[in-house]
C-alpha cells in the first residue's frame, strides 16, 4: 500500500497534506485527465477537517449519525477519493491509480452510490451546496422529532466544500438565503476563495464581497488568510462549530495548485494534469521524493487511519446512547427505527379517498389525497415554491418548518424552484424524510438541473408540477407550459404522471409513495375534471379506457385533460359509424416497464391507426402514434384568453379530435 520511499522530514502535518496533494496529481496524470487545482489548494482545510473534526465512521459509511460532507465542486473529486482512501474507506489505491476509467470506482466526478462515502452525486456547480442545506434541514426536522433531554440521538453536522464557481451559480444564492432564514446552525460550509475560474482571474466577472454577502444572509462569517494554516483553520471550524444560532462560512484565502513553481494560482491549474515535468518539480518543492508515483509515506497513512478507531469509538458510543434511548422511550426508538429505515406504515394507504359526484382539479384532488398520506406516513414533508395555495401541498395537520420549530412539516421554499429541487435531494440522501416540493409545471425549467441529478442518483422525490396546460388561460403564454411535459420525459429515470382525474390522480399519488428507486412528476391539471369509469391501472402507465366490440377503425391515445376529448370524439365517431378505442396513457415510463404482451395488448402491431391527443408538445408521440398515425398536440406557445378558448381555439375540443381521426381513417 506504501511506497517504501523514504519520507519527508516535514512534519506530520504537512507530511499528510502533501499526500493528499500527490496523490491528486499522480492519479491525474496516469489518467491525463482531471483538475488538479482545487485538491491541491485545499488539501490542508481536508486534512483538518477530516481527520480532527469529522464524525465518520470509514468502516460504515452509512452509519445514522455521522457528520456528512459534501464536495459541492465535484471537478475537485481526487481530493475526495484521495481522502477516502487514506482514512481506510473500502477505495484501495488500484482504485485510485483507475481514476475517470472506464468501471473504476472513481468517476470523474463524485457519484453517489457509486462509492462508498460520497454522499451525494457533484459537478454541476452550485448544487451540492444546496444539497447539504437539505441535508441540514433533514438533520433538524430529525433532531426536534425524537431528541429527548440528555439524549441527543440525531446530533451532527453537515460540512460543504465549495469554490467560487459554485457561489456564482445563482442555486446557491437561493440555498444560502433560505439556509440562513432558516438559522441552520449545524450547517458548516469552507469556501475555497483560490480567486481562479476557468477563464482567468475571478475579478474578469466576480468582485463582490462574498463575506458581506452571507452576513446579509443571516450566516456566521469567518476568514482564514492563509489557506495551508491549520491552526488557524482548526480554530476556524471550532468557532464555526459553536455558532449554534447560524450557518456558518469560512472564506480561506488558498492557492490552486498549491505547491506547484510554475502553474500555481494560473487558471491553466483547474481542468488539465499538471504534466510529467511540473509534477516533479511540485513534488521536489514540496519536499516530497520526486520520482515516486502514488507514495503514500507509513507515517502519513498511520495518522490517517486513526479515522477507524475513533469512528468506531464514536459509533460505538451513539449505539450505547440508542440503547438508553430505546429503554427510556421504547416508542420513539421504535419511530425512529421505521422513519431511518423508510419503511411504510402499515395500512399507509388506508385513508386515501374515493372520489364521486362532481368534476375535481387533478390539483385539489392531490391536496386531498397528500392529506390523507400525510397522516399516515410520518416521514413525508414538503412544501411549494411560494405557491402552495395554488398546488395544494400543504399538510393540513402539521405546522411550518421554522426557526425555532423544526419539527413542523410544511417547508416554505420562498420562489427558489432551483434550490427546492437540490434541497429535496439533500433531505432524502440525509434519510429520513420523504421529500415532495410543488409549482407550476412551467418553472419545472428553472429546477431543471436538480431533477436531472435526483433522476441520475435514483432518488424518491415526489414533484408536484400544477397548472399543466395551456388551460391555464389568461396568464397567457408565460405561464403556458407547452415542451415541459416532453423534456421531463426524456430525463432517464423520472416517471412521470399525468392523470386524467381526481381517482387516478389518487392512484398516481400511491404509484409515486411506492415507488423508491427514482423521481416521480405528477402532472395536474388548475381547471375541474369530470371523474372517470376507471380501473386501478395507473400502474401499468396506459389501459383501455374504452373500447369496441370489434377491432378499433382508430385507435385515440390521450392523457390528462385531454382522455375527456377524446372520450367525447369517440361518440362522435360512433355517430359516423367510426369505431374508436380510448387509451388512458397517465404515464410512457410506467408503460414501457409491462410486459410486451400487455402492451400489444393496449396497443396492438397492426396497421390501425392512432392518434395521439395531449395539450403540449408532440415530441416523442411518434413512438406510440405509429407510421400511419397523427398527433392533436402544441407546436406553437399559448395565448392569453379563458382556458376553454384557449383549448377550443387550438383544436383541443371533441369536434377536431374527430376530424383529425377521420382524416388518419380516410387518407
Amino acid at each position: 500500500m506504501t511506497s517504501g520511499k523514504p519520507e519527508s522530514n516535514c512534519s506530520i502535518d504537512d507530511l499528510c497534506i502533501n499526500t493528499i496533494r500527490t496523490l491528486s496529481m499522480d492519479a491525474i496524470e496516469a489518467a491525463n485527465s482531471g483538475h488538479p487545482g482545487a485538491p491541491m489548494g485545499l488539501a490542508a482545510a481536508a486534512y483538518v477537517l477530516w481527520t480532527k473534526f469529522l464524525k465518520h465512521n470509514p468502516k460504515n459509511p452509512s452509519w445514522q449519525d455521522r457528520d456528512r460532507f459534501v464536495l459541492s465542486g465535484g471537478h475537485a473529486s481526487m481530493l475526495l477519493y484521495s481522502l477516502l482512501h487514506l482514512t481506510g474507506y473500502d477505495l484501495s489505491l488500484d482504485d485510485i491509480k483507475n481514476f475517470r476509467q472506464w468501471g473504476s470506482k472513481t468517476p470523474g466526478h463524485p457519484e453517489y452510490g457509486h462509492t462508498a462515502g460520497v454522499e451525494t452525486t457533484t459537478g454541476p456547480l452550485g448544487q451540492g451546496f444546496a444539497n447539504a442545506v437539505g441535508m441540514a434541514m433533514a438533520e433538524r426536522h430529525l433532531s426536534a422529532r425524537f431528541n429527548q433531554p440528555d439524549c441527543d440521538i440525531v446530533d451532527h453536522f453537515t460540512y460543504v466544500m465549495c469554490g467560487d464557481g459554485d457561489l456564482m451559480e445563482g442555486v446557491s444564492s437561493e440555498a444560502a438565503s433560505l439556509a440562513g432564514h432558516l438559522a441552520l446552525g449545524k450547517l458548516i460550509c469552507l469556501y475555497d476563495d483560490n480567486k481562479i475560474s476557468i477563464e482567468g482571474s475571478t475579478d474578469i466577472a466576480f468582485t463582490e464581497d462574498v463575506a458581506l454577502r452571507f452576513q446579509a444572509y443571516g450566516w456566521h462569517v469567518q476568514k482564514v488568510s492563509d489557506g495551508n494554516d491549520v491552526v488557524a483553520i482548526a480554530a476556524a471550524i471550532e468557532s464555526a462549530r459553536a455558532e449554534t444560532g447560524k450557518p456558518s462560512i469560512i472564506c480561506l484565502r488558498t492557492h490552486i495548485a498549491f505547491g506547484s513553481p510554475n502553474k500555481q494560482d494560473s487558471a491553466g491549474a483547474h481542468g488539465a494534469p499538471l504534466g510529467k515535468d511540473e509534477v516533479c518539480l511540485t513534488k521536489k518543492n514540496l519536499g516530497c521524493p520526486e520520482d515516486a508515483v502514488f507514495c503514500i509515506p507509513e507515517s502519513a497513512l498511520t495518522e490517517y487511519r486513526k479515522c477507524i478507531s475513533r469512528g468506531a469509538d464514536a459509533e460505538a458510543a451513539w449505539r450505547k446512547k440508542m440503547d438508553t434511548y430505546a429503554e427510556t422511550f421504547s416508542d420513539l426508538s421504535a419511530q425512529y427505527r421505521e422513519t431511518m429505515d423508510g419503511a411504510l406504515p402499515d395500512d399507509w394507504d388506508a385513508d386515501i379517498p374515493v372520489f364521486s359526484g362532481d368534476p375535481v382539479a387533478t390539483r385539489a384532488a392531490s391536496g386531498k389525497v397528500l392529506n390523507a398520506i400525510a397522516g399516515n406516513v410520518t416521514t413525508l414533508m414538503g412544501g411549494s415554491a411560494d405557491l402552495a395555495p395554488s398546488n395544494k401541498t400543504e399538510i393540513n395537520s402539521s405546522h411550518d418548518f421554522q426557526k425555532g420549530h423544526y419539527d413542523g412539516r410544511n417547508i416554505r421554499f420562498g420562489v427558489r424552484e432551483f434550490a427546492m429541487g437540490a434541497v429535496l435531494s439533500g433531505m432524502v440522501l440525509h434519510r429520513g424524510i420523504r421529500p415532495y416540493g410543488g409549482t407550476f409545471l412551467v418553472f419545472a425549467d428553472y429546477m431543471r438541473s436538480a431533477i436531472r441529478m435526483a433522476a441520475l442518483m435514483k432518488l424518491p422525490i415526489i414533484y408536484v408540477f400544477t397548472h399543466d396546460s395551456i388551460a391555464v388561460g389568461e396568464d397567457g403564454p408565460t405561464h403556458q407550459p407547452v415542451e415541459h411535459i416532453a423534456s421531463l420525459r426524456c430525463i432517464p429515470g423520472l416517471t412521470v404522471i399525468r392523470p386524467a382525474d381526481a381517482n387516478e390522480t389518487a392512484r398516481a399519488w400511491k404509484t409515486a409513495i411506492e415507488h423508491t428507486d427514482g423521481p416521480v412528476a405528477l402532472i395536474l391539471s388548475r381547471q375541474k375534471l369530470p371523474l372517470l369509469e376507471t380501473t386501478d391501472a395507473v400502474s401499468k402507465g396506459a389501459y383501455i379506457l374504452a373500447d369496441t366490440a370489434g377491432k378499433p377503425d382508430i385507435i385515440l391515445i390521450a392523457t390528462g385533460s385531454e382522455v375527456h376529448v377524446a372520450l367525447e370524439a369517440k361518440t362522435l365517431l360512433a355517430q359516423k359509424g367510426v369505431a374508436a378505442r380510448i387509451v388512458n396513457m397517465p404515464s410512457w415510463e410506467l408503460f414501457e416497464k409491462t410486459s410486451p404482451e400487455y402492451q400489444v395488448g393496449v396497443l396492438p402491431n397492426d396497421n390501425t391507426p392512432r392518434l395521439a391527443v395531449e395539450a403540449a408538445s408532440p415530441m416523442g408521440w411518434e413512438r406510440y402514434a405509429s407510421a400511419n398515425g397523427g398527433t392533436v398536440a402544441m407546436t406553437c406557445f399559448g395565448a392569453s384568453a379563458p382556458g376553454g378558448l384557449v383549448l377550443e381555439r387550438f383544436g383541443f375540443t371533441p369536434e377536431n379530435v374527430a376530424e383529425k381521426a377521420l382524416e388518419l381513417i380516410n387518407r
